[in-house]
């Protein structure tokens, strides 16, 4: 998101997997289309590598693990965030977005087939570590793992807490990758804090978009009220990689007296979704300061966005992460 220009409202819907993973809908209109539409040569091009995988591949490989390696191509040839995911990979998904999990307390994606960190989350082994938004994992305990799926480097580096794992990063500006030794640990989020900077002038730090942060918030910006006249506040969403929609737009809507927060648009019909704003802004429209940095990604970009599209606003820091999309789990 550029600070200097009108933000894009604009958040496609990432919806190509639930396609895959969910129990296809086929409509009368597509019962009764023509066979010939479907890509057929493609198809038995598909069968056949499928077959030669089967009979020739020097370890014998059961039916149902290639095709679910054949779904998790077919996922992370799309884009960055699309994934397929296992019991245990949604699990943490849960786990990760009601704010405590095992791990590293890194939030990653892919990018032109490296493991890279969108933020490190606060008060984790990452961050005490030093590890920095931007940096690029290339080794697991000394195995590369370019080319390997996002969800498997995660599995990778899941592991029982007290268990330690070293994690080679490349990071811009430095003339060699190094080496880093973490401690896995149980991830707790706190994902709202407060505190005073000066007297009357608030600061709120939001980690991650958690289910009940809109609650959060809330609460926090009471405290500060109860305490004293509220006359500036810093709303700080740097290396903050987003979480759950619903979180953002109840965030936004807490500074905002009524407006569209955000929409979505994609090919399916439920896809099309309008975000609104609850009416009435409980600081009454106290000077807003909207801290970003490229680790600032998804939900704080609809907050940061929608806020400085409503003149709520000002944002301020570096150029954010970019993430345009939202993903439907199915």
């Amino acid at each position: 998101m550029n600070t200097t220009r009108t933000s894009l409202h604009r958040f496609f819907v990432g919806a190509a997997a639930g396609l895959l993973l969910g129990n296809i809908q086929i409509s009368a209109a597509q019962e009764n289309a023509d066979a010939t539409e479907l890509p057929l040569d493609e198809l038995r091009t598909f069968a056949d590598v499928f077959n030669q995988i089967r009979v020739g591949y020097v370890e014998e490989i059961d039916d149902s693990t290639l095709l679910e390696y054949a779904i998790k191509g077919m996922l992370s040839g799309l884009d960055p965030h699309s994934a397929y995911l296992e019991r245990d990979a949604y699990e943490e998904l849960q786990s990760s977005t009601s704010g405590e999990f095992s791990g590293l307390g890194l939030e990653v994606g892919m990018e032109n087939g490296f493991l890279k960190v969108i933020s490190p989350i606060d008060g984790s082994p990452a961050t005490d570590a030093g590890i920095q938004s931007g940096d690029v994992i290339l080794k697991l305990d000394g195995v590369a793992i370019r080319g390997v799926s996002l969800n498997e480097s995660v599995e990778k580096m899941r592991g029982p807490k007290g268990s330690e794992i070293v994690v080679t990063i490349g990071r811009r500006g430095e003339q060699e990758p190094f080496d880093v030794t973490l401690v896995r640990d149980t991830i707790r989020i706190a994902s709202v804090r407060e505190r005073w900077l000066e007297p009357g002038f608030g600061y709120l730090r939001i980690s991650q978009f958690q289910q009940k942060t809109g609650d959060d918030v809330r609460a926090s910006i009471e405290k500060l009220q109860a305490e004293q006249s509220l006359k500036g506040l810093v709303l700080d969403l740097r290396n903050n990689p987003g979480g759950v929609l619903g979180a953002s737009v109840d965030v936004a809507g807490l500074f905002m007296e009524s407006g569209d927060v955000v929409y979505t648009e994609g090919r399916l019909n439920n896809a099309a979704q309008n975000y609104g704003a609850a009416v009435g802004d409980m600081t009454d429209g106290t000077p807003l300061v909207i801290l970003i940095n490229r680790g600032s990604a998804s939900a704080s970009e609809i907050v940061a966005g929608a806020l400085q599209d409503h003149a709520r606003a000002v944002v301020m820091g570096t150029q954010s992460f970019g993430k345009g999309s939202v993903q439907t789990v199915l």
